[in-house]
Order: C-alpha cells, then structure tokens, then sequence
C-alpha cells in the first residue's frame, strides 16, 4: 500500500492542490516546449500538455482530492476509457489505483469526530493501519471482545462537503488540458458524479442497501454478503462482518468447471438484479467480488455504487434482452428508445451503429450452448465499435445515466468472465427471466 498522505479537508487547501498542480504542468511545459522548439520541432500546445510526465502529475494530484476525481473517473470511463483519448484512458487507469491512506493522526480525529471521544473503547482493538482502500475511504480491521473480526470503512475528511467544488474543479482541469471530447455533453455526467458521489459518503446509506442486498440475496447459497454493525455505523463509517476470502482473480488456476460456474452466477446475478431485486450493485470492479474455496462462495463487498432500478427501465431492458437474442434490429431500436438513448436530431447511420453495439453485446445471448469469453475476444470487438462510434463526433451524445451504469456493469461482467476464462451458457440463464 502506498505511504500515508495527509488529505486536504478545506475547500481552500483542496483549491490550492489544483494551483500548484496547473503551475506544475505549465512549468514542464514551458521546458519541453523550449527543447521542442529549439530542434526544429515546433511548439504544439496539446502535445505538450499531454506528455506522460504531466499525465501522471494530474493523476497523483487528482487521487489525493480522492472521491470526486474517482468517481468521475468511473462515469467517464464506464470501465472503458473505450469512448475517449487514450490520454484520458491512461489518467483514469491510473486513478483507480490505491490512494495514499490517510496519516493516524488524521485517521483518529476523524474516528473521534464519529464516534466520540471514546472511541477506542468500542473493540478490543482496532488496527490503525487500512488493509484495503476504497475510492473515498479505507479499511481498517478491529476485534470485538468476544474476538470477531470487524471490517470498519472510514471515509477520507471532507469528501461529503466538498463534492460540488472539487467536481468542478476536476471538469475545469480535465477541460483545459482537452482530455475531453468538445462535443461530449458532459454535464449531465457531472450532476451524476455530484449526486452519486453524495450518496456514497453517506455510509448509513451503503448501510441500508447492504441489509437490502443481503435480504434479497436471503437463501440464496452461492453467494455471502457480510453483516452490518449498525451499532458501529454514521455517515462516514461503516461497520462490517471481516470476511476471509481470495480475490475473485484468485481460482483462475481452479478447473474449468469451477470457474465457469462462479462467472455463470455473476451473470445470473445481473440478471436478478435488473429483472427481480430492481436493485443493482453497478461497480464491477474485480477488488469487490471475491471468492471462498472452503465454502464455494461468492463474496460480495462494497455496495456504496448500488441504485435503485425503475420497473419502466427494467421492463425496457428485458425488451432489449429479448430482441437481442432474437437479433432483432426493430426491437432494440425501440428498447433503447424507451430507455432514452436516442434525441431526436440523431442521424439514422449513427443510430444503426448503436443498434449493432448493442447486438453485439448480446452477443453470448444468441449462442446456442456454451458461449466462450476467454476465445470470443468479445470486449475487444465492443471497444473497437465503440472507438469506431466515438469517432462520430457531431452525433455523440451522453446516454441516459442510469443507462451508463448498467453498461459498466455488464461489460464488467463480461471482463471477469474472460478473465476467468469462462463457458458459460448465457441464453439458457436468461430464458429464465424473458
């Protein structure tokens, strides 16, 4: 893990980073500007801009806002930096890369400021270094009494207070460095990124939709959900079952059948998510699912990106599932129309080049048998349609938000089931919901 870093909690302090950031940037630019002149080169502003050297100064300094540049980071890469510069991609990927954990004495005044002065008398012990870190908190291991084992989420200080200006800020940055497609609508993205990243530092809120989840998931035996410690929870900490398991990336040594099996019931549960519970887990980063050998469970952590899905939306989806395994082009137009991802002004060729993004998404639900992810090279083929569509500049819009999210979730999906190498008989699952 990387060394502990003080986080800035004051919207002033916060500011002042992005200042000697800009002035950071600007000084390597003013250099290699000179050097590029100098040999005949020419002085290009962007090219400048975007050296790796400044790439990655924007990333180090971004992470240690922490929250907002993450999560603006998850909704603007949708686990695909696929629709944007590969600079961007390439600050994104660095991004969701651990945070610096905060200094103890950070780490103690806010544990105080949450739970008293008191603090260290509600377990035996509580370690003082993180074991894990989270885009806006880190985790901690405590011991009650009776020796179980806590996991205890704390939020970074001043994450909640600060959305609205670091969000900005962040889109101010990522504007004057041109990382972003000047025809990209980004504002709809950047209210999301404020009212999700909101939600998600309210604790007592990923609280509830764990108990939610857990419910839903009740009887279910593939899957484990850890406890919720209400006693020990606020807003900015949240308080868990300790569960011992490998990360999910782990059983790819494991026999085929075992592998496929665990990807066949993520899959399954996406599907229970949008068409059962209407409630979606929609951060399919690996770090979150994890993997039991002893008891053969799936392990389910960090539910602060869940949302609630409509009846309407899930209905246009399932239409959309239909008609893509029927391969049918008039049904996902109109699917995806329902679900809000056409203007009006839109052109006809680029609606038919979403209509084939999305049926080559569904892909693995037309195959008869088991569909093959590891040897499908489906993601790849998905990025290539996407690189291609981006390219229609005057027609790029941003989809409808909740949309972006199921997306994310999926495509995840579909990574870890390559990852895993996975055969999996998608069809045969989804007949049981169409």
């Amino acid at each position: 893990m990387a060394a502990p870093r003080n986080v800035p909690t004051s919207r002033l302090s916060r500011f002042a980073k992005l200042g000697s950031l800009a002035t950071g940037v600007a000084g390597n630019m003013l250099v290699d500007g000179a050097k590029s002149a100098l040999t005949g080169k020419g002085w290009d502003n962007k090219r400048l801009l975007l050296q790796p050297k400044n790439i990655e100064k924007l990333a180090v300094q971004l992470s240690h806002l922490r929250g907002a540049a993450m999560k603006l980071g998850q909704l603007l890469s949708m686990d695909a930096g696929d629709l944007l510069s590969p600079e961007l991609a390439q600050l994104l990927a660095l991004l969701r890369s651990d945070a610096n954990p905060m200094p103890h004495k950070q780490l103690v005044e806010v544990l105080k400021e949450q739970w008293g002065d008191d603090w260290l008398s509600r377990f035996s012990h509580i370690e003082l270094r993180p074991f894990a870190a989270a885009s806006i908190g880190q985790v901690h291991l405590a011991y009650q009494e009776n020796g179980e084992k806590l996991a205890v989420k704390v939020q970074y200080p001043g994450i909640a207070k600060s959305v609205e200006s670091d969000v900005d800020n962040v889109i101010t940055l990522l504007t004057l460095s041109r990382l972003l497609p000047k025809d990209l609508d980004i504002k709809p993205l950047v209210n999301e990124a404020k009212a999700q990243l909101l939600a998600e530092a309210d604790y007592l809120r990923e609280a509830d939709y764990l108990i939610r989840y857990k419910n839903a998931l009740n009887g279910n035996t593939h899957f484990k959900v850890p406890n919720v410690y209400t006693s020990h929870s606020t807003e900015q900490v949240l308080t868990m079952e300790y569960v011992n398991a490998e990360p999910i990336e782990s059983i790819t040594e494991q026999p085929q059948i075992q592998r496929s099996f665990v990807a066949e019931q993520l899959i399954n549960l996406f599907f229970k998510e949008m068409f059962e519970f209407k409630l979606i887990q929609t951060d399919p980063n690996f770090a979150n699912f994890h993997y039991q050998t002893e008891t053969q469970k799936i392990v389910l952590f960090d539910f602060g990106a869940t949302r609630e899905i409509s009846t309407e939306l899930s209905s246009a989806y399932l239409a959309l599932f239909k008609a893509g395994s029927d391969n049918s082009r008039e049904g996902v137009l109109k699917a995806a129309s329902q679900i809000g991802y056409f203007k009006d002004d839109i052109m006809d060729n680029y609606k038919n080049n979403v209509i084939d993004l999305f049926l080559m998404a569904c892909e693995p639900l037309r195959h008869d048998g088991e569909f093959d992810f590891k040897h499908s090279q489906l993601a790849l083929k998905i990025k290539d349609a996407g690189l291609a569509l981006s390219a229609q500049s005057q027609q790029w819009h941003t989809p409808p938000v909740d949309a972006l999210f199921i997306h994310r979730k999926l495509a995840g999906l579909y990574l870890i089931a390559a990852r895993l190498g996975a055969k999996i008989d998608v069809r045969a699952l989804f007949s049981h919901f169409a």
